[in-house]
């Protein structure tokens, strides 16, 4: 079965706007995820517009809905340590009632590393470090204390209470699609692996290097789902519909439909009627 969910990023918006979205797509039952970005400063468009925390808002969005799972598509690891990204995934999956899915990426970008003062490491420590946070955010979801000593991270007696409502923990969606280290972190650790955007030809080739990372590692390659993300074009939704349905044809299951603002009334019933509807599993 393939899922179908809509992505609003939260910049150059506001939080109503985004909020109007979201309560639509509750409303249709062919709209089952629901998806924000996880920045501090826009990454189109002007940099000094308007950029909400993604958690923060994510914590409201599952206050406020009852059926649609829900998730950052993904989380940047640089930007927080991960026992507290394990809080806050911990607490947003408590709201809303067991509907996280955690999304969790090696983070990447320059401008907003450098101006705030974070430190963004080489693209191999990055990947690293995502890997051990994957370890230490899973335990911590799992178990009732944590002692870590890796080459990053060191935690002594951790606790993280209380636990997210799903058990054992919430799906894992990894984002990212290096082939020697991001995509074996996606093999060990991924219920979801999203490919962010690109031509079918190399989706499937990353597909067959996951596959081959999964052999390595002794993981059933069917037990991750194969998930792509596209941007819609809200003056013709429709026009999406042959390339969302190539992705399909060669293993997504799981497809994000990217809207972007201004969201037009109406929107997410649109591409619901002239996306969903049209592409067949």
């Amino acid at each position: 079965m393939v899922s179908f969910g809509i992505k609003t990023s939260p910049q150059h918006t506001t939080y109503d706007a985004m909020l109007k979205v979201w309560r639509e797509a509750e409303t249709i039952p062919s709209i089952e995820h629901a998806w924000l970005f996880d920045h501090f400063a826009p990454i189109q468009g002007d940099v000094s517009g308007p950029c909400l925390e993604g958690w923060t808002v994510l914590a409201a969005f599952a206050a406020v809905t009852e059926r649609l799972r829900l998730g950052l598509m993904v989380t940047g690891n640089t930007y927080r340590h991960p026992v507290v990204l394990a809080k806050i995934a911990a607490t947003v999956d408590i709201i809303s009632n067991g509907r996280l899915d955690f999304g969790i990426g090696a983070g990447w970008n320059v401008y907003e590393h450098e101006s705030m003062g974070i430190p963004l490491y080489k693209p191999g420590e990055r990947i690293r470090r995502l890997g051990e946070a994957c370890e230490i955010v899973k335990r911590l979801f799992t178990e009732p204390t944590v002692d870590f000593d890796g080459r990053y991270y060191q935690l002594a007696d951790a606790r993280s209470e209380p636990k997210p409502v799903q058990r054992p923990y919430p799906p894992f969606v990894i984002g990212g699609g290096g082939e020697k280290l991001t995509l074996r972190i996606v093999a060990q650790y991924a219920d979801i692996w999203n490919y962010g955007g690109g031509t079918v030809e190399e989706f499937s080739h990353k597909v067959a290097v996951l596959r081959e990372h999964c052999t390595a590692v002794e993981r059933d390659p069917g037990e991750i789902v194969l998930s792509y993300q596209h941007r819609i074009d809200a003056d013709d939704p429709a026009s999406s519909v042959s390339e969302i349905q190539r992705f399909v044809d060669a293993g997504a299951t799981h497809i994000v439909l990217y809207l972007s603002a201004p969201y037009p009334d109406g929107i997410a019933a649109r591409v619901a009627d002239e996306v969903i509807a049209r592409v067949h599993a």
